[in-house]
């Protein structure tokens, strides 16, 4: 799956497990699954000293309701396949420090981080950082956002199994993406 793709499913798993806080229960295989993934970005983000998150986990929620759209039946399927934490609030102080100490747990943990890439959010100096980390045949998209023209920190660490993510067709890809017209629901 293209790197831009990944990237795009991580965004739309974060709605969908944090702004709606659907999960399901999924394992991922072999030794290396998706409670160990998640164990293993808990860990990190409590030892680097990060805030709690008040968003749900991956599987920590049940569903309310039967999803009807075909791309809500999607994304609820792609929760299997995820494990993630995300904090979005108030500015915390030292949130870069601790953002890149939690990288630096994970790469400890064995995950294998690729280019960190930093761009300019706004005038007032707000910044965004990302970098891809890989392991066990987990992709993870670590990214802390630092708009100062809202004043808010943005933290999120969103792995994904790339086999549990090849099983899904290019036209759900798309329809999990946005990129299919008609994913309105």
């Amino acid at each position: 799956m293209r790197t831009r793709d990944m990237a795009a499913v991580a965004g739309v798993l974060a709605a969908v497990l944090f702004g709606a806080g659907c999960g399901a229960e999924g394992a991922g295989s072999g030794g290396f699954g998706r409670e160990a993934a998640q164990e293993e970005i808990r860990a990190a983000v409590a030892g680097a000293g990060l805030p709690k998150s008040e968003l749900p986990e991956p599987g920590a929620v049940t569903p309310t309701a039967t999803p009807t759209a075909e791309r809500d039946r999607i994304a609820q399927r792609a929760v299997a396949c995820t494990a993630a934490w995300q904090y979005v609030g108030p500015v915390v102080e030292g949130a870069r420090g601790k953002y890149d100490r939690t990288v630096a747990a994970l790469v400890k943990e064995g995950w294998t981080a690729g280019n960190r890439q930093v761009e300019k959010l706004d005038d007032k100096g707000g910044t965004s950082v990302g970098v891809t980390l890989e392991k066990s045949g987990w992709t993870l998209f670590a990214r802390h956002h630092a708009p100062k023209t809202m004043a808010m920190d943005m933290v999120s660490f969103q792995a994904t199994e790339d086999a549990c993510m090849s099983r899904f067709s290019e036209r759900e890809m798309d329809l999990l993406t946005g990129e299919e017209e008609g994913t309105g629901g």
